[in-house]
C-alpha cells in the first residue's frame, strides 16, 4: 500500500462521530445537524428539468475538456461576474467534477517531489482536502494560523524566507472555510508578490463566492489579478462549483480557470486520471451558469437567515456575521470556560443539536490550535430550524454559565 495514506488524519465527520459514540441524544428534541455544509435549499426546477432532458447524453463517453457550451458559459459567467476581459473558453477554463477532486489533483499534477522537502501551504483552520493532496503528492502541508485581529486572514508575514523558499502549491479559501473572510486586493497584492519571488502556484478556492452578506460581491482572485494588471493569471488557478450557488451538490459541478500553461499540464493529468464530467451535467451546468435569478434568490434567504440567527447566537456566543459563505464561526467560551469538544458532545447529548468542533478543522501549529475553543454551525436548513436550533444553542450556554 501507499505509505502516504497513512499519513492522512480521519476525517473530521469521522472524529465527530467517535466524540459522540456512546452518546444517546435526548429524546425530547428533534435532532438538528448544524454540522456538515451541505445545502439544503431547493434545487431550482430549471436546472432538473435542464437534466432531464439531456439524459441523452449518457450513452456518449464525455472529453475530458468538456464540451464547447459548457466552457463557454463558464468563461461567460467569469467575465460578467468579475468584470474581466475575453477568457477564452479553450485554453483557461477547465471543467471538473467538483471543486473538492479538482482541489486534490492539482497539487499531484503540480507538486514537483524531486525537489527538496516541497511544501504545501495552507490556512489553518482549513478544508481538509488541502492537507490530503499534499502528503499524497509527496509534499508536507505547512499551516499558517489565521489572525482574527485581522478579520481571520491567515498571517503569511509571519512565514520566513527560507520556507517560502520550500513552498510550491499554495491554498486560499476565500470565502474561508469556516470563517467566512474574504481575501482583499492588498492580500492578494501581497500573495502574488510572493508567487513572483518564489515561483509557487496559487490554489484559490471560491465555492462560497456567491453566498454573502454585503452589497459588494466578494473579490475573486482572478478579479484581483486583472485589477493588479496580471491578465495572463500566471500561476494562479481559481476554482469553483455550482454546489452552494445553485443548491446542487449531488450534481458535482464545478470549473477551474486560470493560466492557460498550468491548465494544459492539468488537462493531461485528468485524461488519465479519468475526470470527465457527464454529458447530461455539462447540460445542466450551462444552465446553472447561464441564470443569476436563482443565485440571487437563494442569497436572499441566507441573508434573511444569518439575519435572524446571528443576533439570538451572539447573546451567549462570541461570533459575527461573517463577510461570506454559510457558516457562523463561534468561540464558545463567552460565558463558561469549555473546550470545544465537551461543547459540543454536550449541546448533542442534551438538545440533539449538532455542531463541528473548531479543533477539528484545524492542526497544531506554531504553538496553538486556531480552531480551539470554537465551533462550526453551517446554517444550510431552512430559517426555521435554523432557528429552532439557534434557540437551544442559548438555552444550553445558559445552563454551561449557571453551572
Amino acid at each position: 500500500m501507499n505509505p502516504l495514506l497513512d499519513k492522512l488524519q480521519p476525517y473530521p465527520f469521522e472524529k465527530l462521530k467517535s466524540l459522540f459514540s456512546g452518546v444517546t441524544p435526548n429524546p425530547a428534541y428533534r435532532p438538528i445537524s448544524l454540522g456538515i455544509g451541505e445545502p439544503k435549499h431547493p434545487t431550482p426546477a430549471f436546472i432538473q428539468q435542464a437534466l432531464a432532458d439531456n439524459l441523452s447524453g449518457l450513452a456518449s463517453y464525455p472529453l475530458t475538456i468538456g464540451n464547447e457550451a459548457l466552457r463557454a458559459a463558464i468563461a461567460g459567467w467569469l467575465e460578467r461576474r468579475y468584470a474581466l476581459p475575453k477568457i477564452d473558453p479553450a485554453s483557461q477554463v477547465l471543467p471538473v467534477n467538483g471543486s473538492r477532486e479538482a482541489l486534490f489533483a492539482l497539487a499531484q499534477t503540480v507538486i514537483d517531489p524531486t525537489r527538496p522537502d516541497p511544501l504545501v501551504m495552507c490556512p489553518n483552520p482549513f478544508y481538509q482536502i488541502y492537507e490530503g493532496s499534499a502528503y499524497l503528492a509527496g509534499a508536507t502541508p505547512y499551516f499558517v494560523n489565521s489572525d482574527p485581529a485581522r478579520n481571520f486572514a491567515p498571517d503569511y508575514r509571519s512565514v520566513s524566507d527560507e520556507v517560502w523558499s520550500r513552498v510550491q502549491l499554495l491554498y486560499v479559501c476565500s470565502p474561508g472555510n469556516p470563517t467566512g473572510a474574504v481575501l482583499g486586493l492588498e492580500d492578494w497584492k501581497e500573495l502574488f508578490a510572493l508567487s513572483d519571488r518564489h515561483g509557487f502556484v496559487i490554489a484559490s478556492d471560491e465555492c462560497y463566492s456567491e453566498i454573502y452578506f454585503k452589497q459588494e460581491a466578494p473579490l475573486g482572485g482572478l478579479e484581483a489579478a486583472h485589477l493588479l494588471g496580471r491578465s495572463d493569471f500566471r500561476r494562479l488557478i481559481a476554482f469553483s462549483s455550482l454546489s452552494k450557488r445553485s443548491n446542487v451538490p449531488g450534481m458535482r459541478s464545478g470549473f477551474v480557470a486560470g493560466d492557460a500553461a498550468i491548465l494544459k499540464k492539468f488537462l493531461l493529468y485528468r485524461t488519465y486520471q479519468g475526470g470527465a464530467m457527464s454529458p447530461s451535467i455539462q447540460s445542466a451546468s450551462i444552465a446553472a451558469w447561464n441564470d443569476e435569478t436563482h443565485v440571487q434568490e437563494n442569497r436572499a434567504k441566507y441573508i434573511t437567515k444569518f439575519a435572524q440567527v446571528t443576533p439570538l447566537l451572539q447573546e451567549v456566543l462570541d461570533v459575527a456575521l461573517p463577510d461570506a459563505s454559510f457558516y457562523l464561526w463561534a468561540k464558545v467560551d463567552k460565558l463558561s470556560a469549555i473546550s470545544d469538544t465537551e461543547y459540543a458532545r454536550r449541546l448533542y447529548a442534551e438538545y440533539n443539536v449538532t455542531v463541528l468542533p473548531g479543533s477539528y478543522l484545524a492542526r497544531d501549529a506554531h504553538g496553538t490550535n486556531p480552531g480551539q475553543q470554537r465551533i462550526r454551525m453551517a446554517l444550510v436548513a431552512e430559517v426555521d430550524e435554523c432557528l429552532e436550533a439557534a434557540q437551544r444553542i442559548v438555552a444550553f450556554t445558559r445552563t454551561l454559565a449557571a453551572g
